[in-house]
């Protein structure tokens, strides 16, 4: 009798211990998981805090505004010459490269049919997959010696447009599928023309998509060096926007060459470059965030 009468208590006694412990167990299975989340952010971030401090480090002791005003004269003076010859150079792949990429992405997403769609989707990636330095082994080759073109703008944003291109079109193809089939067959419910719905109705809430695979575009454009070594030579002058016969400097190649030279001053500019660059790529982040705010309110999940 008595032990009939103990035995609920002992099993309830049971359960809320295996309770305990299986909360024990999913507490430290979630510290566990957020400490090696934690953990992985942290071999992110910190050899990029490395990165920016050493360069930091080294350069702002060299600083001084005539930087941003003077051009550079042998292996001293300013960078003024090659940020102005960054700038166009990003501009004109934004141009060039955002123009190809939007509307090949626009085509893969809405007018391709399966098969020629997965043909183009295929040599896109094989092309992203291309080294940079054989594009502008390639480009220097064709546009630079065939070609005649010489060291020139319009080669490097040709080669540079190459290389970025298929992230513009993928993202394009990704935002705009992403759009919901709501939106084309409302549409097409009230009569619009397919090209009239795909400016007004479609590319709209894909906008943010689509602008930030052209910032990265951008960044990575912004980065590069072995192509334009192929491409736009070198000039301590700024860039006269002729596209051929025109060598232009540019932030990457003050950071590149002018470091292994055995000058100190050429140092001091290779630091200086490569902090301008860490400058730019920030700029470049910061509006690719503002430009998502301003077009996410054409997103498809706002209401």
């Amino acid at each position: 009798m008595t032990a009939a009468a103990l035995t609920p208590g002992a099993g309830a006694r049971r359960d809320g211990a295996a309770r305990a412990r299986l909360r024990f167990r999913r507490r430290a299975a979630d510290a566990a998981l957020w400490s090696a989340c934690a953990a992985a952010l942290a071999l992110v971030v910190a050899p990029v805090v490395w990165i920016v401090a050493d360069v930091a480090s080294r350069s702002l002791v060299h600083w001084h505004w005539s930087l941003l005003t003077r051009t550079t004269v042998g292996q001293g003076g300013g960078l003024a010459n090659a940020i102005v010859g960054t700038l166009v150079i990003v501009a004109g792949v934004a141009v060039v490269a955002g123009t190809a990429g939007i509307g090949g992405g626009i085509y893969l997403a809405e007018y391709a049919s399966e098969r020629g769609g997965s043909l183009l989707r295929g040599a896109s990636e094989v092309l992203a997959g291309v080294p940079s330095i054989v594009l502008g082994y390639l480009g220097y080759i064709t546009l630079v010696v065939a070609l005649h073109w010489q060291f020139s703008l319009g080669a490097a944003l040709i080669v540079l447009s190459l290389m970025v291109v298929p992230y513009v079109v993928k993202a394009t193809e990704v935002a705009l599928r992403q759009v919901p089939a709501s939106y084309r067959e409302g549409a097409a419910a009230l009569g619009m023309r397919s090209g009239y719905a795909l400016r007004k109705v479609v590319i709209r809430p894909a906008l943010p998509g689509i602008a930030t695979g052209l910032i990265v575009a951008m960044a990575i454009a912004l980065g590069e060096t072995a192509p334009l070594l192929y491409t736009a030579g070198w000039s301590d002058h700024f860039p006269t926007l002729h596209l051929t016969h025109s060598p232009l400097g540019y932030l990457t190649y003050v950071t590149y060459v002018f470091y292994n030279e055995p000058y100190a001053s050429s140092h001091q500019l290779s630091h200086l470059a490569a902090l301008l660059l860490i400058v730019l790529v920030l700029i470049l982040i910061v509006a690719s965030r503002l430009l998502v705010a301003a077009t996410q309110r054409h997103a498809a999940d706002r209401t």
